[in-house]
């Protein structure tokens, strides 16, 4: 894995940053910055405020709370027109109603896809970011390998010199 790291390495230093694909640059920044992604605050961050509109229009219409109170307003309508007005302003086949739930309906599907589409765009950010994530994990894992392997020969140095089986001891240990 050292050969692949050093490879890597040498591809990077011999022809710098701009041949290499913008997330690659992204992760080798981030690496170097030790920076944490948030999906959540880079998606908010550009959204418009008829985004962030329509997400709370479909947050409210798809809700419980709006569907109880949808249905209230539903008894409410057919109850004042037939009991209390005895077919008053919008006679039995509620035509009015039926109108007023069509332009309802017809606003309300748009905004709800357009809430829909935003999450999908979301949820490709996050996607881009979590594979991000993992190069990133990835570059570290292999610092921690090489750490790892260069500790394991000092310590097999250290017995061997232990032993007798080298010379003189070494006044520092490279790291």
């Amino acid at each position: 894995m050292a050969d692949h790291v050093r490879f890597l390495a040498q591809r990077i230093l011999h022809g710098g940053l701009t041949p290499l694909a913008d997330r690659d640059r992204r992760v080798i920044a981030r690496i170097a910055r030790r920076t944490h992604l948030n999906v959540n605050h880079a998606f908010d961050a550009r959204s418009t405020v008829g985004q962030r509109l329509a997400d709370k229009v479909a947050a409210v219409g798809g809700s419980w709370a709006f569907i109880g109170g949808f249905v209230l307003f539903l008894f409410a309508w057919a109850g004042l027109n037939v009991v209390i007005l005895g077919g008053g302003f919008d006679p039995y086949p509620f035509v009015f109603l039926n109108l007023l739930l069509s332009m309802v309906a017809a606003l309300q599907a748009p905004i709800i896809m357009m809430s829909q589409n935003r999450q999908a765009q979301k949820d490709r950010l996050a996607a881009a970011m979590d594979y991000e994530v993992n190069l990133k994990s990835e570059a570290e894992l292999a610092a921690l390998h090489d750490k790892v392997d260069r500790l394991q020969a000092q310590i097999a140095e250290l017995v061997a010199l232990q032993r007798g089986e080298r010379g003189p001891v070494p006044d520092r240990i490279a790291a």
